[in-house]
């Protein structure tokens, strides 16, 4: 008996040892967070047979070269396994042994072959593989013109590519102006020309011809001459090339001025003049165009217009037949959603429903009214109208809870189906041409999507892809959405990631990642790392105010904190936080508020939102656009409201500050320059605070998570050991406390 006991036990650990189904998971690392994949760029053929796509993982980008950002000459185009996975046995195609950099996927109407550019010593090539034949070969253009980095088309007939190339004297004008911004050795700024100097630089940059390249002789015929273009289309029968134009006058402070925008098309069986649909105006039109691209829709001033190509007279479809309000005969304003698949009808919004309209402007009905609650009404993304014209396919998620997936709109009897709902995460959702297939990437909310296959039931769900198989042996965190109030009293929601090793009752360090408003969960890469240092993780939202920013994030932050530490779950004097670029900011701005925090981490954020207006200048006048009207929501000027922007500029503060701060900074981030972030290290250090400022020098926007592999892990171990570091801090405290009493 004692001996089958032994054998038993023996037996049973063996089974613990080699299982790896039962094997104990280990801690997710900084090594494991770069091996985490996902499959990018994902191209769907038209059939819906085959998606192309590359799987990256998170050393892509490692290579950039920060400091070369807006250098014509550099090209960077990220590394990845490019795979062609055939939807229907999910049985996988390989053109590359291992990875290379690769771009611009577009797949050729036979189904057949799919056409990208290829990075090979500092170029572009046009490659082109046919998945029938598994074969993989450049075309070597005729004249070999540099080619751009932008979108490929292909001709109907599947015979030709259009191509952006570059002007034979392009590269030598473009490199002359940047040379003399970044090498000097004088650089005159002058406030009377048009551009500042990077607008100019971009704007030189952006210009570009359109070849048409015959696939079998590599021949390339210029269709249009060099210009920047923003979209260019082909219609079904080939006869005409539509092609949108953008004219920069000068450097504009306002947002909509300084720019021109044009829409022409060109008769590529005849060569002719192209011929101008939309003149040269400051006001950007937003064309809708049918498949096929015979005839557009457009909105201007609320009202819809329509019009075929080629022909001159527009229809007003909606003038004079929705009123807002009878009695003062306010017309309803409309938004254009789709055509429908006959290009007989046309599906519109407004702010109160969603409309039909056939194309005679004869029939126009609200056929679905939204909730008048805009903040608790679900969200409805539309994805497809069905090949009968039945039924409207929309993407739904809730604003309450984690309820998401598909319904569709039944037109016949005009009310909304669920098709599946459930609190999975369904995203990057694609469809063949016909509508019969849908690819899409599915998560449960912890971790990272996989591809699936499905028809437009959605019921019959196919795994395309297994990229992370190995995350299953590890320990990873668990989402929950919570909800709050602020101190206004207004209901905000946050994602809380609970400690990997959590147990019920026991009080845990607390780390807040700030930015905005978060509500989806979904895999995320610094929850599950900040999870496995034993801490709770939140991301909390903030009920952000125009002309009063500064304010949310405390309002909104310490009452989500102060809830979690009434539930018994976060020990209050254990709490930090953190953020990136706009979250940065914010997190230094928070802690010049309140001192509750016992640690708080500024990456890449700036500091000094009065001297941030002129940094940054690789990316023109965006600073006073987010401060003015953007996301800084100062909603003025400096000059208008000067005491606004000194309250929401922390280094101005730096005397109140209390928490221990540790400054993050990449010097080649030309979104928010580290010169910035160092004030604050400046200010705290004269005021006898407690700060450490690290600048990665191969770094970028995210300090060392966007410089070198070396820099990556050494961020992560200072940010847990600055953690660690205080909050074993709060811990003495505590027992001195307790020594003295």
């Amino acid at each position: 008996m004692t001996q089958i006991k032994f054998l038993s036990l023996s037996l049973f650990f063996w089974i613990v040892v080699l299982s790896p189904s039962i094997a104990q998971k280990t801690a997710f690392t900084t090594e494991d967070a770069l091996r985490v994949k996902s499959l990018s760029s994902q191209t769907l053929s038209d059939n819906g047979k085959y998606l192309g796509g590359m799987i990256m993982d998170g050393s892509a980008r490692f290579d950039t070269d920060h400091f070369r950002f807006q250098d014509p000459s550099y090209l960077n185009v990220f590394p990845g396994e490019l795979v062609i996975i055939n939807t229907e046995d999910a049985s996988e195609i390989r053109p590359y042994a291992g990875t290379a950099k690769i771009t611009s996927l577009a797949w050729a109407p036979n189904n057949t072959e799919i056409a990208f550019l290829e990075e090979k010593e500092d170029k572009l090539h046009l490659m082109i593989y046919n998945v029938d034949r598994k074969k993989l070969k450049e075309v070597s253009i005729s004249g070999n013109p540099l080619i751009a980095n932008s979108d490929l088309t292909w001709t109907p007939d599947s015979k030709s590519v259009l191509v952006h190339t570059r002007e034979s004297s392009w590269l030598g004008r473009a490199m002359e102006i940047y040379n003399e911004a970044t090498n000097g050795p004088t650089v005159v700024y002058d406030g009377s020309k048009p551009f500042l100097k990077w607008d100019e630089i971009r704007n030189t940059n952006s210009l570009t011809e359109v070849h048409q390249v015959n696939l079998s002789n590599g021949k390339a015929s210029k269709l249009l001459p060099e210009s920047n273009y923003n979209g260019i289309y082909i219609a079904a029968d080939g006869k005409h090339l539509i092609f949108n134009e953008v004219f920069p006058l000068k450097t504009a402070y306002e947002r909509n001025k300084g720019t021109e925008y044009q829409t022409a098309y060109l008769n590529l069986i005849t060569q002719d003049t192209a011929k101008v649909i939309y003149p040269r105006n400051e006001k950007r039109r937003n064309f809708t165009w049918t498949e096929n691209k015979s005839k557009y829709a457009w909105v201007d001033s609320g009202y819809v217009y329509i019009q075929t190509l080629g022909e001159d007279n527009a229809k007003n479809l909606t003038k004079g037949k929705a009123y807002s309000d009878e009695e003062k005969k306010k017309e309803v304003k409309f938004s254009i959603m789709t055509w429908s698949p006959s290009d007989g009808k046309l599906l519109l919004s407004s702010e109160k429903g969603y409309w039909l309209t056939d194309t005679a402007g004869d029939q126009l009905e609200m056929i679905y009214e939204l909730l008048e609650d805009k903040e608790k009404a679900p969200s409805l993304d539309l994805i497809n109208w069905s090949e009968d014209e039945r039924y409207l396919f929309f993407n739904y998620s809730s604003k309450e809870k984690w309820e998401r997936g598909f319904t569709r709109f039944d037109l016949e009897a005009k009310q909304m189906e669920d098709v599946l709902i459930n609190s999975n995460l369904y995203t990057n959702v694609q469809k063949s041409k016909d509508g019969s297939k849908y690819i899409l990437s599915v998560s449960d909310g912890d971790m990272p999507s996989n591809v699936m296959s499905t028809d437009a039931s959605f019921s019959n769900m196919k795994s395309l892809t297994d990229l992370n198989p190995w995350m299953s042996n590890k320990n990873l965190t668990r989402s929950e959405l919570i909800s709050y109030r602020d101190m206004d009293g207004k209901e905000l929601k946050g994602v809380l990631y609970y400690p990997v090793d959590y147990e019920p009752g026991k009080k845990y360090p607390l780390v807040c990642e700030v930015y905005e408003t978060f509500f989806d969960n979904g895999y995320n890469r610094n929850m599950n790392l900040i999870a496995n240092q034993g801490y709770f993780a939140l991301r909390p939202s903030v009920d952000l105010e125009l002309g009063y920013p500064g304010e949310a994030w405390v309002k909104g932050i310490n009452s989500v904190i102060n809830k979690l530490v009434d539930e018994g779950k976060v020990d209050n004097d254990k709490v930090g936080v953190h953020g990136v670029s706009y979250g940065g900011y914010a997190t230094s701005l928070l802690i010049t508020q309140t001192d509750r925090f016992a640690a708080a981490i500024n990456i890449s954020g700036k500091v000094n939102i009065i001297s941030f207006l002129g940094d940054s200048p690789k990316i023109g006048t965006r600073n006073y656009a987010a401060a003015e009207v953007g996301q800084d929501r100062i909603g003025g000027s400096l000059w208008d409201d000067p005491l606004k922007y000194f309250a929401t500029t922390a280094v101005l503060h730096a005397d109140r500050i209390k928490t221990p701060h540790l400054i993050l900074t990449g010097e080649g981030d030309w979104n928010v320059p580290g010169t910035n972030s160092r004030e604050l290290y400046y200010a705290m250090r004269r005021l006898g605070k407690e700060v450490v400022w690290v600048n990665y020098l191969k770094g970028g926007h995210g300090a060392g998570w966007a410089s070198g592999e070396s820099d990556f892990h050494d961020q992560w171990k200072r940010i847990f050991d600055f953690y660690e570091k205080q909050f074993s801090k709060e811990k003495e405290k505590e027992k001195g406390e307790d020594s003295a009493n």
